[in-house]
């Protein structure tokens, strides 16, 4: 059993570390406070080849394998996780085209995402269906609907946690297609450049108002792609548990440092064991869920099941990042308080990364339906 990174994984860790410390931790915040990402983001991470990653060298793309994507989620969330986020739609989406697009829809909509000019959102859940992880089987869920409009289709309805959809330039939608109590869903790649198109909050509601979209825009077969798709985005909790990890290592790193420097009765906190050993304990907790997170990547780069793994540590590491950028925040005291500084900033993002992708009960049904099998497992949440 291997444990090591390659040595190219190596040197692209390093390189994104430095990357994320020089260019993104110094400006994280900013983001947040101006509702919209700062500019020249989406160039930068583009000059960094992260929006190819995942796109096939015959499109402009690096091929990057799950691990090595989960190695730059990682570190670019340690800088600032927010940062992750196109990033992660790009690697998704492009893994989705490749695997059910036909090659000339490879061929207009891949070379677009390496360069950074698509940047891209997925559209998965509707506004009030809560857990956001549900049924991917089921069009009773999906409030978005495509109606026959010629040789093409008419999009009505809304989808929302579609980070950073507020910015997005296309988008990867999934509408019903059947009748209000049938099954069929279809993927469409959209552009969002269309004046029926709104947007609305954080992450963002896009609302299709009629929006006309072409035979050539449904990814699958009409009514049966969907399910297809979205089996391409069943490593995703793992990439997004990456991200948690990241930015809570981020914390924990810097209450590690204050607890050597920071001096109480003449001696660092750190001789203290009320200060020492909860984080002995976080770091304990955050390294365990990280090994789990790239077993279950390495099991997608090798071909094998990996649904259990990515799920199990979807719904473990988002808390345990949650708990110790918490203990990070109370053992700089006073000093990790203010709202704006980067301690409150990564708690918040990684209680935000716990929705994402789905609930916690969202993943731990996915992982009772693989260890007790579907007869035996709860039927929903």
């Amino acid at each position: 059993m291997d444990f090591e990174f390659s040595p190219e994984q190596r040197a692209l860790a390093e390189r994104i570390r430095a990357f994320a410390a020089e260019r993104l931790a110094p400006a994280a915040g900013e983001g947040e406070r101006r509702g919209r990402p700062r500019p020249g983001l989406f160039a930068e991470l583009t000059a960094e080849g992260l929006f190819a990653l995942r796109v096939p060298v015959a499109y402009g793309g690096q091929g990057a394998g799950a691990v090595s994507t989960g190695i730059v989620l990682e570190e670019l969330a340690a800088g600032d996780l927010t940062a992750g986020y196109p990033v992660l739609n790009a690697a998704l989406v492009a893994d989705a085209l490749d695997a059910n697009a036909t090659d000339e829809q490879r061929a207009r909509w891949l070379p677009p995402i390496a360069r950074g000019e698509a940047i891209l959102t997925v559209g998965r859940t509707e506004s009030g269906d809560g857990d956001g992880g549900g049924d991917d089987d089921n069009a009773a869920g999906i409030g978005l609907r495509a109606t026959p409009a010629g040789d093409g289709w008419r999009l009505s309805g809304e989808q929302t946690s579609a980070a950073p959809g507020g910015h997005a330039t296309h988008a990867l939608v999934f509408a019903r297609t059947g009748e209000a109590d049938a099954p069929g869903v279809t993927a469409f790649f959209v552009s969002l450049d269309h004046p029926r198109v709104g947007r609305a909050g954080g992450p963002a509601t896009l609302t299709f108002d009629d929006v006309r979209v072409g035979p050539d825009d449904v990814i699958g077969a009409p009514g049966r792609g969907a399910v297809r798709v979205l089996r391409g985005f069943d490593h995703s909790p793992a990439l997004i548990a990456l991200m948690c990890l990241g930015a809570a290592g981020a914390a924990l790193d810097e209450a590690l440092a204050y607890a050597r420097r920071r001096h109480a009765f003449g001696e660092p906190i750190g001789r203290f064991q009320g200060v020492a050993f909860p984080l002995v304990e976080h770091a304990t907790l955050l390294h365990a869920a990280r090994l789990l997170a790239y077993e279950a990547l390495w099991r997608k780069d090798a071909g094998l099941d990996h649904r259990t793994e990515a799920n199990m540590v979807k719904w473990w590491a988002p808390r345990a990042a949650v708990d110790a950028a918490h203990q990070a925040l109370l053992t700089l005291g006073h000093l990790g308080r203010p709202e704006d500084g980067p301690q409150s900033r990564r708690l918040r993002d990684v209680i935000g990364a716990e929705l994402a992708d789905g609930t916690a009960n969202a993943t731990k049904l996915v992982v009772a339906r693989q260890l007790l099998g579907g007869d035996h497992a709860p039927s929903g949440i």
